[in-house]
């Protein structure tokens, strides 16, 4: 069940990680300026912002969810 879990918190945590890294990289793209030249800006986002997200919002969202289910299992 543990395993179910982890691949659903997996999975979860990386759509919402990779959302929030999407809106992280607009807001860094406005506060500092970044150049939109040759589209730049879209690159930056979708390359380092994205996949970043992506990355630790899967790794949160699985140890999240078992950790939740071996604490209940505890009690």
């Amino acid at each position: 069940m543990k395993v179910v879990l982890a691949l659903i918190g997996l999975v979860l945590g990386a759509i919402a990680g990779g959302a929030i890294g999407v809106g992280a990289g607009m807001v860094w793209i406005k506060v500092f300026h970044t150049s939109d030249f040759e589209g730049y800006s879209g690159m930056l986002v979708f390359y380092t912002f994205m996949p970043l997200g992506i990355i630790i919002g899967a790794v949160l969202g699985a140890a999240g969810l078992v950790y939740l289910a071996s604490r209940e299992g505890a009690s």
